[in-house]
């Protein structure tokens, strides 16, 4: 069984940054292979992508928003991501998912989610 784990949320003020983790923990051999994923929830909105990386290493990013702000990565052993935001603004609070797939889009796994909150 698969299981993600965020954590590093919380509150800052804007223009302040903040290191999200998703911990991964799997005992199937095709975990290693997936797509790790962010997204985020913000109030009165869809879930949307946020970007995410392959096991490759390639990273991508869906929203023009957070292009040059945030940046996502892996550790050595490729079992934990991180997305690391900086100047932060208050559009970005919500509440962000890590989740894992055979692609971009194919979502077999979420993380519980974390809640961002960034203050004027």
């Amino acid at each position: 069984r698969t299981q993600l784990v965020e954590s590093g949320g919380g509150s800052v003020q804007a223009g302040g940054s903040l290191r999200l983790s998703c911990a991964g923990f799997s005992g199937t051999a095709e975990y290693s292979q997936y797509y790790r994923t962010w997204w985020r929830q913000v109030p009165g909105k869809d879930r949307e992508a946020v970007g995410g990386i392959a096991f490759s290493g390639d990273s991508w990013y869906s929203s023009d928003s957070v292009k040059g702000r945030f940046t996502i990565s892996h550790d050595n052993a490729k079992t934990t991501v991180y997305l690391q935001m900086t100047n932060l603004r208050p559009e970005d609070t919500g509440i962000y998912y890590c989740a894992c797939g055979p692609d971009r889009q194919n979502i077999k796994f979420w993380g519980q989610g974390t809640q961002v909150t960034v203050s004027v």
